[in-house]
């Protein structure tokens, strides 16, 4: 029963970037073209896409933690840790320029793959090869000093 509620919530995410229009990676690319050439490409109906999100998450997660554990699990994983280090600064800056370059983010281009779209496709096998690249370049000896035991990339 857990897994179809799962799948729910997921099937109602999907359609969410669907209605939203995040899985279109052309009104993303407009989004981050503040400044654009020609001017006036410039869309911030995704500004409010996300700051509905953030809304609902920042509500929604103070509802759930209050609660002694989740629906689906035992106990809730939370992160520990609360330095900063290279992983932590330079995973969101790749994540950020792939995003800027391609107009997707993993959500919505899983989203467009039911589409068909080809340049999702690319997007998600080279999202794929990409974890495996970050696992590989976390497991090199000389950057061990950036993983600790804690750290979700040993398990």
């Amino acid at each position: 029963m857990a897994i179809l509620i799962q799948f729910a919530i997921g099937l109602i995410f999907g359609v969410g970037l669907i209605v939203s229009g995040m899985s279109d990676p052309a009104k993303v690319l407009n989004f981050l073209d503040v400044g654009g050439i020609p001017a006036g490409t410039w869309d911030a109906s995704l500004a409010f896409v996300m700051a509905g999100a953030v809304a609902v998450t920042f509500i929604g997660f103070n509802r759930v933690l209050r609660r002694g554990r989740p629906f689906f699990a035992d106990r809730f994983y939370l992160p520990t840790r609360n330095d900063i280090d290279l992983r932590i600064v330079a995973g969101p800056a790749i994540f950020g320029i792939g995003w800027g370059l391609v107009g997707f983010c993993p959500g919505p281009a899983l989203t467009a793959i039911g589409f068909g779209s080809v340049s999702a496709v690319i997007f998600v096998a080279a999202m794929f090869a990409g974890m495996v690249l970050a696992r590989f370049v976390a497991h090199l000896p000389s950057l061990t000093r950036f993983v600790t035991p804690a750290d979700p990339l040993e398990t």
